[in-house]
């Protein structure tokens, strides 16, 4: 047992660990753009991930914010209650599967995304501007990486 203790690790180096590096990353742009509407508007990164979702998709059910947004069913299900008692969207149950509920935004909602999506787009622009020749080949390889994700997340339902 104190062989196995004192073996030497073999060598890792976490900061070229790509998964690790495209989570900070992704972490710390998202909370980048997160201050700026938390402090605007009060609302956290989980309800923006389910209002612009909803200002992209229109009528949708939780499940399939759940698989876009990469968020667990709690926390959109808590994202959506706290948007729906905030009057920004509106919940709907099927009447045959009172499991399954549509969200929709309201008017007040799309008033509110009216003033949300620019800032995005000004976000997106920073982040372009930042990265500049280099954007193109993130921009890539993030579509590759997705796209592989999405095709695995296929097979795995199948």
């Amino acid at each position: 047992m104190s062989e196995t203790k004192d073996a030497p690790l073999p060598a890792f180096d976490l900061d070229r660990f790509t998964p690790y590096r495209l989570a900070v990353a992704a972490q710390r742009t998202s909370e980048e753009l997160a201050r700026q509407y938390r402090d605007r508007f009060g609302i956290t990164i989980p309800q923006w991930r389910v209002l612009v979702h909803l200002a992209q998709s229109g009528d949708v059910s939780v499940r399939e914010i759940e698989a876009r947004v990469a968020m667990d069913k709690s926390k959109v299900s808590r994202a959506a209650s706290r948007l729906e008692a905030a009057g920004y969207i509106a919940k709907t149950v099927n009447d045959v599967d009172r499991r399954l509920v549509r969200l929709i935004l309201t008017p007040r909602g799309r008033a509110l995304m009216a003033e949300l999506l620019p800032l995005a787009a000004a976000y997106q622009r920073e982040i372009e501007a930042r990265l500049g020749a280099a954007f193109a080949g993130l921009e890539a390889g993030l579509q590759s990486l997705l796209g592989e994700a999405a095709k695995e997340g296929l097979a795995q339902e199948s």
